[in-house]
């Protein structure tokens, strides 16, 4: 991945999305749906794209939110529909469009007090919540984000009555419909004025912001961070909980600063991420910069993404934590302080997650549940409480409260983001130096992402590889052990190879929407080791593929 020279710097000028452009595109476009990239298409994290491409249009969201209108009465879902945004420039015009729709439907929705943001944990827990008891009139929810997306992107999630991401199945059905729907001209989509839509019996306040913040006790200690009078340091980076922090300070009494009240739909306060753009990854060293800089402020300091589903944790010794590393942590204190939790519940991890994971829950004596990429292999497990934790290598995760019983079913940035600091005031330690201990119990892996070019057809064979498409005996000077082509966990297709020896490993998938490959490895011998697994797997990467032509 070739690293843009503007990486890490205040974003420029010339970079900043033209907002009125952008709004004038989403309104005036027409996809069109004999154009691949023009459909509506869901991937892990619902329907994305700019307005700009024609890939995230009014057309797009009328027709999304009429094949859920349909989807809800073919499933019997008759409760309450929350509807949550955040704050991308797309996000207001396109809840304009789906509560025109929504409402035309006669669906129940719940928005927020005052036109709030709502982040996308805070939906998954309303829907839980109001769901929690019942059977029938069950609630479901929306989310419009595209997460840590560039700012003229715009995103659609839909989350059925579990509170998670809808699975592929559902998906799949939502898609189908409304890509029919736009081949049809929008014909058959029922639609009222916004104004009238506002108005209708149907349309409802939901105060989202105090109902969550009042049960953050049940989820984390809130007593032990208030106790320790750690100095605390957040940027929302302009997204969909900024102003939840100061009301969670305020009322659990935490020595906590909002460093960046500022929702600036261009996020020209964003330094730049690895290849040129504006995203509000927290993950990202480059585009956390601001952060980083303020780490010797604060006990510890944490971000989170724009619709608040993912965590970025800033330590004074180590700086931004790599998300693996994080991981690794809040699994190892976790499980050890949750005497309500289940002495049964596994740890959640996707196959290209860190394999320190693995053996700190052999360490904690947990089973290891490890599955394909995407968040919504967890949310069963979430929410029977057959798993304490669910985390991706992405900083996205999820556990459930102190008693054991479901919190949310989708990524929860803020809840991670807050654990540190339980952490460090239970502890004494912060997460960065926790880590180091795991690291010279367990050893201390490099861990890396790159990419290689590949063409569609190269992508779809990558998807539907066997381990017997695999010649190679060796990974880099260690035997081969195990070769998947399906998650140990639930046997689901990874959508792609993972080869692992006994002290490294290395994933391959296709991406979604780029002609690339994304190579994952990881290895517990160092760089050098690291390189050698990378250049092997795209040696076998390749001789696989050829293998599955012939």
């Amino acid at each position: 991945m070739k690293t843009s020279p503007f990486a890490g710097k205040p974003a420029q000028p010339a970079m900043l999305v033209n907002v009125a452009r952008l709004i004038t595109a989403y309104f005036s476009n027409i996809p069109d749906p004999a154009v691949p990239a023009q459909r509506v298409a869901f991937g892990t994290s619902g329907h994305r794209g700019s307005a700009f491409e024609n890939s995230f249009n009014e057309g797009h969201v009328l027709a999304i939110s009429q094949a859920i209108c349909q989807y809800r009465k073919q499933q019997g879902i008759d409760g309450p529909l929350f509807l949550g945004i955040d704050t991308h420039a797309l996000s207001e015009p396109a809840l304009v469009s789906a509560l025109e729709v929504l409402a035309a439907n006669g669906m129940d929705v719940m928005l927020a007090d005052k036109d709030e943001y709502t982040p996308t944990p805070v939906i998954s827990h309303a829907i839980l919540a109001y769901n929690r008891g019942r059977d029938t009139g069950l609630a479901d929810g929306i989310v419009i984000t595209p997460s840590h997306n560039p700012p003229d992107s715009g995103g659609f999630k839909y989350n059925p009555p579990n509170g998670g991401p809808a699975d592929k199945d559902i998906t799949g059905w939502i898609e189908a419909y409304a890509n029919a729907l736009l081949e049809k001209g929008l014909q058959g989509v029922k639609r009222m004025p916004f104004g009238q839509a506002q108005r209708a019996s149907t349309t409802h306040r939901h105060d989202f912001l105090n109902t969550y913040i009042s049960d953050l006790g049940s989820v984390l200690d809130m007593d032990a961070i208030r106790g320790a009078n750690l100095h605390l340091g957040v940027d929302p980076l302009g997204g969909a909980g900024v102003h939840y922090w100061a009301p969670i300070a305020e009322r659990y009494g935490l020595n906590l600063d909002v460093v960046n009240e500022a929702v600036d739909p261009t996020f020209r306060f964003m330094t730049v991420d690895w290849d040129g753009q504006i995203r509000m990854d927290p993950s990202s060293t480059y585009a956390m910069q601001s952060l980083i800089g303020l780490k010797d402020r604060f006990d510890i300091a944490f971000a989170c993404d724009t619709d608040h589903d993912r965590h970025g944790i800033v330590t004074r010794n180590a700086g931004l934590l790599p998300p693996n590393h994080y991981l690794a942590v809040a699994i190892y204190y976790l499980f050890q302080n949750r005497p309500g939790w289940n002495t049964d519940a596994a740890v959640g991890k996707t196959v290209v997650s860190s394999q320190m994971i693995d053996r700190v829950a052999a360490k904690l004596g947990r089973k290891l549940y490890e599955v394909p990429v995407g968040f919504k292999w967890f949310v069963e497990g979430l929410h029977d409480g057959s798993l304490g934790f669910g985390g991706e290598e992405s900083a996205g995760a999820a556990f459930v409260r102190r008693d054991g019983s479901a919190w949310t079913t989708d990524k929860d940035g803020m809840i991670p983001a807050l654990l540190s600091a339980e952490i460090t005031a239970r502890m004494g330690r912060d997460p960065g130096e926790i880590y180091l201990e795991l690291a010279r119990e367990f050893g201390e892996p490099v861990y890396e992402r790159i990419e290689a070019p590949a063409t569609p057809a190269q992508k779809k064979q990558l998807a539907q590889l066997s381990p017997r498409h695999v010649h190679s005996a060796d990974l880099a000077g260690e035997k081969i052990q195990t070769i998947l082509t399906q998650a140990p966990g639930n046997d689901a297709p990874i959508g792609g190879l993972k080869v692992v020896t006994e002290n490294g490993w290395f994933a391959a998938r296709p991406s979604g929407t780029e002609e690339i490959y994304k190579i994952y490895a990881e290895s517990f011998r160092g760089a050098d080791h690291l390189h050698q697994i990378q250049v092997e797997a795209q040696a076998i990467v390749s001789d696989a593929l050829a293998a599955a032509t012939q």
